[in-house]
């Protein structure tokens, strides 16, 4: 016993499972607050006295400057060092959460969850980037299996801890928890993880493509956001999606100009990392929106409180966290592309049984929905990761890691606004046969309101019919979901490269396969607001 706890000391020996250490304390900080957030709303709400919109801004704040900055934080990491940008976020995101706790105001409240964003951006990147420069390509796998759990896991668990933090202590301590994570994972990263950067790279920063990518991914992921709010057919939405569209071609055009660009596009030659960010868009776009609106029917249909219903998602960690480790170290012997497409599979399946929710539905009935989900989770992430890394020269991991982290937070940004669309207009639809003598503008606001609860506030029959074109419009995004889960699966098995690498490969050079990396987790995790819903 004295010589296994000696052995998992520091030393030099086992610098990079520190290294990876201090990583995966910094990810779970970053997954855990976006979906602690969530469950504080409404003590927010009554402690500062927040209008709705302030409200939905405390989500979309940080939304928006994390992924506009995801491509760009990995970049410069590669330029001026991937170390030294991790701990610029971390502390960046330590100081910006305690500002939060001690905010006086909603004003102060989301220029901090802005800030915190920034900092997210700038670790999220790092984090892949750091782990793929520490392990040789036959160990990534497992290391990349272990952060991507880490990843899942935080995300899965952070309504429960969020639920019995607002509960029993105050909203402000999921922002101070934060502080002392972060200090740990300073300490550890700069003993442990040794810095690193693309040595063929200028330290000039391309700042044309910087704007440009940022107005773009920022205009996309409002219109996202707000799309359902606002209404896809507004003056605001086709606005944005004109300056998305329009700051795309700009940025394509720049990046072919400029000596040294912010992506190279050269990167998606490469077959598997073309296949890995798809995957990513697909499979957050199924994911993400489940996570956010079940989590709604559990509380607000089956009346659970927000801390019954984050143990009740329990089931989904606890297969992460025990398979997670097994699918990189199966990844790093098999290849990815079976795993993933066994992953996504069960995703699959795992959506369409949720899809048959009813509002009387027990917990019995979702539980193998839940543990099947965790097997998905636990054999899409890590080998999506591990896939995307030995595509690429490590020493471009930190711009493509920034690419699959943006591309996941479009893909689930997307699936929510997707399945919040579908849930209010078919939920519209069968409140219309359900309440037959409803107004078209109270059948608006009812809509409108599908899923955030509405007990005391209507009528019984009004809460029944809602609560029923609720589940209905649930069921059917669900059976969509598992549709685009199902692709997901088709495309990793046309494009994921088959064998894993030789032990002494640093990256796959089949003539398809040079290009950038890849990064993943998730989280980032985007949400939007549960009133909207």
């Amino acid at each position: 016993m004295t010589e296994k706890i000696r052995s998992l000391a520091p030393s030099a020996s086992n610098r990079r499972w520190w290294t990876l250490g201090a990583m995966c304390f910094a990810l779970f900080m970053i997954m855990l607050d976006n979906t602690v957030v969530n469950v504080a709303l409404p003590s927010i709400q009554r402690d500062l006295h927040t209008s709705l919109s302030a409200l939905e801004w405390t989500i979309n704040a940080y939304t928006l400057t994390f992924a506009v900055l995801l491509v760009t934080g990995g970049r410069l990491g590669d330029i001026f060092g991937r170390r030294r940008m991790f701990l610029f976020g971390v502390i960046t995101f330590a100081l910006s959460s305690a500002a939060i706790g001690f905010s006086p105001s909603d004003t102060w409240l989301i220029a901090g969850r802005a800030i915190q964003g920034i900092g997210a951006a700038f670790m999220m990147p790092a984090t892949l980037s750091i782990i793929s420069n520490a392990f040789p390509a036959h160990e990534r796998g497992r290391a990349i299996g272990t952060w991507a759990g880490v990843s899942a896991i935080a995300l899965a668990i952070g309504p429960l801890v969020g639920g019995w933090m607002v509960e029993h202590l105050s909203w402000q301590a999921i922002f101070f928890i934060n502080v002392p994570v972060a200090a740990l994972a300073v300490v550890i990263t700069l003993w442990a993880a040794h810095e690193s950067r693309d040595e063929s790279a200028e330290r000039s920063v391309d700042i044309p493509g910087v704007l440009t990518l940022g107005a773009g991914v920022g205009a996309l992921v409002l219109a996202l956001v707000e799309g359902n709010a606002w209404g896809w057919d507004s003056f605001g939405v086709l606005g944005l999606l004109a300056v998305a569209v329009g700051s795309v071609i700009a940025f394509v055009l720049t990046e072919r100009r400029v000596k040294n660009p912010m992506l190279d596009f050269s990167h998606f030659r490469s077959r598997t990392f073309l296949g890995a960010n798809l995957v990513a868009f697909l499979v957050t776009f199924a994911m993400f929106g489940m996570f956010l609106f079940i989590a709604l029917y559990m509380q607000n249909v089956l009346g659970y409180s927000p801390l019954e219903a984050g143990v009740r998602f329990l089931p989904t960690t606890l297969v992460v966290m025990a398979l997670g480790p097994v699918a990189g170290r199966l990844s790093d012997r098999v290849g990815p592309r079976p795993l993933l497409v066994l992953g996504l599979v069960t995703v699959a399946v795992a959506l369409f049984w949720q899809s048959f929710i009813q509002v009387d539905t027990s917990y019995l009935f979702l539980l193998p929905a839940f543990v099947l989900m965790g097997i998905g989770i636990a054999f899409v992430m890590s080998p999506m990761s591990t896939a995307a890394m030995n595509a690429v020269d490590p020493s471009k991991a930190g711009a493509a890691s920034g690419v699959l982290s943006m591309t996941r937070m479009v893909g689930g940004t997307l699936g929510v606004a997707v399945i919040g669309a579908m849930v209010s207009a078919i939920g519209h639809n069968k409140l219309e046969a359900l309440l037959p003598h409803a107004t078209s503008g109270q059948l608006d606001k009812l809509s409108d309101a599908l899923g955030a609860g509405g007990g005391a506030h209507v009528p019984a029959t009004v809460e029944k019919a809602m609560n029923l074109a609720y589940v209905d419009g649930l069921g059917s995004a669900l059976v969509v979901a598992a549709g685009m889960a199902l692709l997901g699966a088709v495309l990793a098995w046309m494009l994921i490269a088959k064998h894993a690498p030789a032990p002494d490969e640093g990256v796959v050079l089949d003539a398809s396969a040079l290009s950038p990396a890849v990064e993943e987790a998730e989280a980032a995790q985007l949400q939007t607001e549960p009133a909207r819903a």
